[in-house]
This record gives structure tokens, sequence and C-alpha cells, in this order.
């Protein structure tokens, strides 16, 4: 296969798919933001510039929007939800978005004002598998008229709206709308399969994943996570990728005992991302049934765990990564990988840069799937559960280092104190800890980073000029014990005992910090650049409590970052202060603050219209969520791009 040979900036230019134009009126410029995390490369990165480090103090809030599930909530009380997560997109003047409920908004990006909203009831079927109803956003198709918004719904309904009225495209699949549990080789329901982020889209064929319950008690309870490719236009299903291989596929072999017939799971949760020029999708692939023990599934259990290429026109395997063997610690990849052209020793690279839970960048060539610098094989502990069969080694990558800290030890447990550190070696003294895949056990074990990251579904943004990545993480131990099931109420060997946990001394961490940070992460070289906490997290209590001032120590939770050409931006619930920062990109300084009415969850976009650039994130949870959009007062406003 023959590629174009194009310069990087000329690359960067293409997958950021950045869009100029002129409107009528003279000095009117666009910038747009076409998928969730700004381009299919999943950048998260807009060239503007207009909001800079020198007016970025003015930022003020321009207009919220109300979502409909307010009026949901106000008019029954039979609906919940979790916090609201979406990030819009914003094609031609209008941004689509998606609710916690799945209900979907057009709304004009210049003001704020709803042109159309439609609720595909999602909310009335069933909650999402995993959580409370929860959804990150929508696809965007263009068919040449009216273009279309792709909405696959906790209840696992993909939905085809007609992008200008927003009501189904009566020539997609059946009336606009395709079932998804439908199709699999096994049979799924509303409660054990759906969907939370949006599909990925390119050159006319939707992509989807799918979220499938974490914790069944039985093996029937879990459908495949096979993922499939759909004609845009009609919703005929072009092909189907069996994350779990079947029959002869090559693969199978990885699941001992003819153990593929019924494993479940191994599916794609989280967000993708794909190379517009070769038409290859990345697919980050989650762990198999059940997430802690493994005896009914021994073998290395391909394509869990992985990062999957594919060709998106026929969904021909390109190549694959696996990240995790034999998984027991429920280190899905998180998020969407992130590609980028890169430099190494003189040597151009198109890249791909996968962050996990565990603290890890995995950077290969994205062509082939060879690692950048070299992943070694490392032992790792060996289980002790009855039945189950840890890989002897994990990956382990040389290059970048971990951005977290990983295993429990002398170099992460809380040491304030001597008496503190003595409290928490106490409490840790009557069950297993140690080094990173210290794998579940009877006594129980601390895993960190844990199961929530790490990294997490917001992933990581990158400047595709400087080849540097920003990951926002936290670090949160968990705690797992497993069990021998009740007679009846699991076919499994062993489940995780949900009965217990493991807390810190006297209510603080378990471990040092920073509990929350930013690393940047030069990916031409594989070296960090800069680390800083994000939030202040318990600094004061600490202070409180008598000890020495140790500075910001970072807040836990899952924000995601934005990238302009000139700044980094992450929202955060810092303890009970809903704020939105910037940083400085080579320093890692934080340049201002922005006190925001309510918690921010979404990870924000930006985009320009009619020379105006805007800030938008989702913020609230449950009864109160909008949409809230920030801009410079119109003094401070220039035509900067």
């Amino acid at each position: 296969m023959h590629y174009l040979d194009l310069t990087r900036a000329g690359v960067a230019l293409i997958a950021l798919g950045l869009i100029l134009t002129s409107a009528d009126q003279a000095g009117a410029q666009q910038q747009e933001w076409t998928s969730y995390g700004s381009d299919l490369t999943s950048s998260k990165y807009v060239p503007l510039q207009q909001i800079n480090a020198e007016n970025v103090g003015e930022l003020q809030i321009a207009w919220m929007w109300e979502t409909p599930d307010n009026e949901l909530f106000q008019s029954r009380s039979d609906v919940s939800a979790a916090e609201y997560k979406s990030t819009p997109l914003m094609v031609n003047g209008t941004l689509y978005v998606s609710t916690s409920l799945g209900q979907v908004g057009a709304v004009d990006a210049l003001t704020g004002e709803e042109l159309w909203t439609f609720d595909t009831g999602s909310w009335q079927r069933g909650r999402h598998p995993n959580f409370n109803n929860n959804h990150r956003g929508v696809a965007w198709w263009d068919d040449g008229v009216d273009g279309r918004v792709l909405m696959a719904a906790n209840d696992g309904v993909l939905w085809s709206l007609n992008a200008r009225t927003g009501q189904p495209d009566p020539n997609f699949a059946n009336n606009g709308q395709l079932d998804l549990k439908q199709g699999l080789g096994s049979s799924a329901t509303i409660g054990q399969y759906g969907a939370i982020s949006p599909p990925l889209v390119i050159n006319d064929v939707i992509v989807v994943g799918s979220s499938i319950n974490d914790v069944p008690y039985f093996t029937d309870q879990v459908p495949p996570g096979h993922v499939r490719g759909f004609d845009a236009q009609t919703g005929e299903q072009r092909w189907i990728f069996h994350t779990v291989p079947q029959g002869d596929e090559p693969g199978t072999e990885t699941w001992e005992n003819d153990a593929w017939q019924s494993a479940g799971a191994t599916n794609v949760w989280t967000l993708m991302s794909a190379d517009p020029e070769t038409g290859y999708v990345y697919l980050p692939v989650s762990t198999p049934n059940n997430d802690w023990y493994g005896g009914h599934r021994l073998g290395d259990n391909l394509y869990a765990e992985s990062l999957v290429c594919l060709d998106a026109e026929t969904g021909e395997l390109i190549w694959h990564f696996q990240a995790v063997r034999h998984g027991l610690w429920d280190y899905d990849l998180p998020a969407a990988p992130n590609l980028v052209d890169i430099s190494v020793d003189g040597e151009a690279i198109k890249a791909v840069a996968q962050v996990s839970k565990q603290g890890f960048v995995y950077v290969l060539d994205r062509m082939t799937g060879d690692p950048v610098w070299p992943i070694e094989e490392r032992p790792v502990p060996q289980s002790t559960v009855p039945g189950e069969r840890t890989s002897p080694t994990q990956p382990f990558p040389t290059r970048p280092a971990p951005f977290e800290p990983q295993g429990i030890s002398d170099a992460t447990l809380i040491d304030f104190t001597p008496e503190l550190r003595a409290e928490a070696l106490d409490l840790i003294s009557e069950v297993d800890y140690g080094p990173l895949y210290t794998p579940p056990s009877e006594r129980g074990v601390i895993l960190f980073p844990g199961y929530s990251g790490g990294a997490t579904w917001t992933g990581a943004a990158v400047d595709p000029e400087e080849g540097v990545m920003y990951v926002p993480s936290f670090s949160a131990p968990r705690f797992v014990r497993l069990r021998r099931p009740d007679p009846g109420e699991s076919d499994f060997g062993f489940i995780r005992d949900r009965g217990f946990d493991i807390q810190g001394p006297q209510g603080l961490p378990l471990i040092k910090p920073p509990y929350a940070r930013i690393t940047a992460i030069d990916l031409n070289t594989g070296e960090h650049l800069w680390m800083v906490p994000h939030g202040e997290g318990i600094r004061q209590r600490l202070i409180d409590m008598g000890i020495d001032d140790p500075g910001p120590v970072g807040s836990f939770g899952r924000n995601g970052p934005l990238l302009t050409e000139s700044l980094l931006f992450v929202a955060q619930l810092d303890g009970a202060r809903p704020v939105f920062r910037s940083y400085n990109k080579q320093t890692g300084k934080v340049v201002s603050e922005l006190d925001l009415p309510l918690p921010p969850m979404g990870t924000p976009m930006s985009y320009m219209v009619d020379s105006r650039q805007f800030i938008v994130m989702a913020v609230g949870a449950g009864p109160d969520t909008r949409l809230l959009a920030l801009s410079l007062p119109a003094e401070a406003q220039g035509n900067e791009l």
C-alpha cells in the first residue's frame, strides 16, 4: 500500500480535520469539533489561540443550556442518573450532545439556544449494565445534505437522527433505530448489554462497541463484546470482529478447554480512534468475565485487554498488541489511544500511544503494531487460588516511564508521620499486597493502581505539532477479596466478596500523594517533561492535623484534558470546589482558575464560531445537568486562529 508523502504539519492538519471557512460576513471564521476527542485521532486539540495565557483570566460564562433530563426529574419520581459526562460535537455552528438519560439535543453554538431535542426512551427500559444512567456523547456522519447524529444508548439501541430536524432517519435500519443486542451470536438483554460511548464513523462505516455487565454470577449472563461495522446510510452490518475468537479463528487456542464458546465481555466500552489516511480503526479492548477469576478461561485470552487495529472498511485484523495476559485486575484499556506522528532518533514514525489504568503508555507503530521502544516480558507474582493459573510474565514498557506509582511498598505507602505509617502497616497486615500484577486472593489483595486507574476513560491529549502527550490521572488503590460462591449463587469457581474494603489510617488515603496528577510526556523521546498535582485535595486537612504543609496533593476525579495552541485546560471538583484551570503547556504551572456553578464531569471541548472561541463542558449530576459555555468578553476577543 502506498501513502502520500506529507510533512508532519500537513499530516497533522489532515488528521485534525481542520476546517477554516469564510462566512458571508468579512472576517468570520469557524473551527469545528467533529468527534468526541476533537478528531478521529483523539487529539483533544484545537489550533486556537484567541483564549491565551494573557487573557484566559478574563473567561466568563457566556451561556448555559439545561438538558431535557432536568424536566424529566421534575415531572417523574422513577428516574435516576449519574454524573453528566457527555462531550458535545460542534458542526456547522450547532452543538450536538447526549444526556445521561439517553436524550439528544441540538444547541446553537453561538447563543446556547435549544434547536431540538429527541428522547430515545432508553431511561424507560432499564439502567445501564454497570452504573446508573450515564452517557458520553454522540457521533457525526455527513450525508452531504443534512448530516446524521448517531446515538448508541444505554439500552443497546443505535439511533440515526437527522441533524437538521432531530427526527429518526427512516432509511436507516428500522425507522432510524438498530438493536445492537441482536447479531452477536449469543443472547443479550437490557441490563447485560448497552452503550455509553459514542460510536466512531470513518469512511461511511459506523464502528460500534458496547458496555457489558462487569459483575455477572453466571457465565450465560455475559454476552460477548464483539465489535461491528455498519453502513452509515442504511444500518446494514458490514462486518463483525470477534473480540473472543470463534471456531477455527486464530486465537481460540488462547482460551483453553474451548472457553471461547462461553466467554463473554472482552468488549470495547470506551472511546475508539482512527487514522483517516489509512482507514484503520484502533480498539481498546476490555477484560473477560469475570474480572477477578479466570479458572474457567485459562490461557492468555486474546483479544482481551489488547489494542486491536482493524481495517474499518472490512473489519480485517491488521495487528494486535496484548497489554495484559489472562487479566485478573480489571485493567481494561480505558481510553481511546492517541494517534500522533513523532520523530525518534531522526526516524519519522506514525505512532499510536495507549494510556492504561496501570499508569503505562504503550507507544507502538500504528501501521505495524511494533513497539517504538522495547517492551519487556517480566516475571510477575503468581496466583494461589485453586484452579487459577496466572501468566508467568506481563509486558512492561521500558519507555516512557509509568506516569503513576505502581504496587504497595515502602515507595508508595503513606508516610506523613511514623505513626500514620505504622497504622497503615497494621491495617494491611492480614491481606496481600506487593508489586504490580499481584493477583487476587482469598485473603484479599490491594491493587495499586486500582481498577479505576491510573488513566481513565477521559484519556490523554496530544499536541500534534510537538508530539507531547498530557495525561490526567489519579492514584486510587482498590481491594479485591475472592470467595467461593454459595450453592446456586454462581457457576464461577470464585467471585469477588463485596463485603470488604481497605481504608487508610484515620480516613486518609493509604498511599502517598499526589492523589491526582497531570503528566506531560514527550513522545519523541519517551521522557517525562513535568508532573504536577492536580488540585489542592486534602491539603488543608493535613495541615489541620499538624502535618507540615505538603502543598497541593491532588483531588480524586476522572477529568479529561483540552489542549489548544497555547494552553492545557482541565476541570475538576477539587474537594467541594468546582473549578476550571488552565496550565502552561511547557511548565505545568497554573495560569488561571475559574470557579464553576456545578461540578464539571464531562471532558471540555473548544471551537470557534463567528470569530469567537468558546470552551464548553458538561456540568452537574442527577436532577441538574447543563452544558456550560465559556468565552472572553467582547472587548478581549480577537480574530486569531
